[in-house]
């Protein structure tokens, strides 16, 4: 067993953290502070090849393998959340369905702008009273001739307010459950019918929207769907147990920050004349806070294994997202504790980072739905 990473992963994790250490970490801040979406650093991260990571080079990716995504996302997470979450969607929740799904002319057309990083793509799965029972969907989508006639509202979705291209999760008949559900691609800035709705005032990942899209006889044509009917609910979870690697690399990446921050602050914390470094109680926190960190990170690894060699990694998936982003929230706020009253004002990153991990433990499945897809993986429920 090889826990080394090749010379080509260490290049490229090299090579983002000294990007994300330069270019993001001194921004991160403003960012929160003024909600604003990083177009520039968007479209700096899609020259590096880090908004499609492991898409084919053919469609405008990297053509990497989904280790380096994890080994790359922990970097920019580490720097600044919002940022972390954004490319994670563009890889994960709309990369991956349209690349695993899409056709040859779908790929060509709505992946490579998406993968190279020239737009941005979002996943619009959860509605007010379908989140974590995604089968509940009443977001409708009528085929009339050669065009799909949708009508619904979708909540909470990440980028949406600035997004070009959204995978779209409706149903033809909401009382055939999930055997009615298809997933189809939509061009959210060329579709009669859609608008942007209430974008959300949120506790953290401030620089990334989350938006509501509203659906009104929305014409999308029939040749955008991705794959054949019937097949939706099935793309959805595979696509889901995707993008729960890189929510888990995304809060492993807030809780190292977490970690390095309280690091540092402890050994120029000065207290009873010494740093507080060498207080026992300061340093069983910071060696309780890298022991779960590294562990996070070595099942986020394992996962994304299992996914680049064709290998069942739902159970792995599921383990590694919610274990991640528990160890995160943990590690964040012991990161305040460190910092003490300066952890509780923004003049320090602490209460971002506590604010930013908070939301890895809901979204892309909650964590306790997490531990409902390994429990029936391990009890052998379908």
């Amino acid at each position: 067993m090889n826990f080394a990473p090749t010379e080509e992963q260490k290049m490229v994790r090299e090579m983002v953290r000294k990007f994300s250490e330069t270019q993001i970490k001194p921004i991160a801040a403003e960012l929160d502070r003024t909600h604003r979406h990083p177009e520039e650093i968007c479209r700096q991260l899609g020259e590096m090849g880090l908004m499609g990571v492991a898409v084919p080079t053919e469609y405008d990716g990297a053509g990497m393998d989904n280790v380096t995504y994890v080994m790359a996302l922990i970097e920019i997470s580490k720097a600044c959340a919002s940022c972390g979450v954004i490319a994670s969607v563009n890889n994960s929740l709309y990369g991956y369905p349209v690349n695993a799904f899409g056709t040859e002319e779908q790929k060509k057309k709505f992946l490579a702008p998406v993968a190279g990083g020239k737009v941005e793509g979002c996943y619009a799965l959860t509605e007010s009273a379908a989140g974590s029972d995604a089968a509940a969907l009443k977001c409708r989508a009528e085929l009339k001739g050669d065009r799909y006639i949708v009508n619904g509202v979708k909540t909470f979705i990440t980028s949406g307010n600035i997004a070009r291209y959204c995978v779209l999760a409706a149903t033809t008949d909401p009382a055939r459950g999930y055997k009615a559900i298809i997933n189809m691609i939509v061009d959210l800035k060329n579709t009669p019918g859609f608008k942007v709705g209430k974008v959300e005032e949120k506790m953290g990942i401030l620089a990334s929207g989350t938006a509501e899209l509203i659906f009104e006889d929305a014409e999308v044509p029939v040749e955008n769907l991705l794959g054949k009917p019937g097949q939706g609910f099935k793309q959805m979870l595979s696509g889901l147990d995707a993008g729960r690697i890189g929510i888990g690399a995304q809060a492993c990446g807030i809780g190292r920050a977490a970690l390095e921050d309280a690091v540092e602050y402890s050994r120029e914390r000065i207290q009873f004349g010494k740093p507080i470094a060498t207080f026992q109680a300061i340093q069983f926190k910071l060696a309780d806070m890298a022991t779960e960190l590294d562990a996070a990170e070595l099942m986020l690894l394992r996962a994304a294994w299992l996914e680049d060699n064709d290998l069942d990694f739902e159970k792995e998936a599921a383990m590694a997202k919610y274990y991640a982003s528990d160890v995160a929230m943990r590690a964040a706020v012991e990161g305040v504790q460190i910092f003490g009253g300066y952890g509780y004002i923004k003049e320090y990153p602490a209460e971002r980072h506590m604010r930013d991990a908070k939301i890895c433990q809901i979204y892309e499945g909650t964590n306790e739905i997490q531990r409902i897809v390994v429990a029936r993986k391990l009890i052998g429920l379908r």
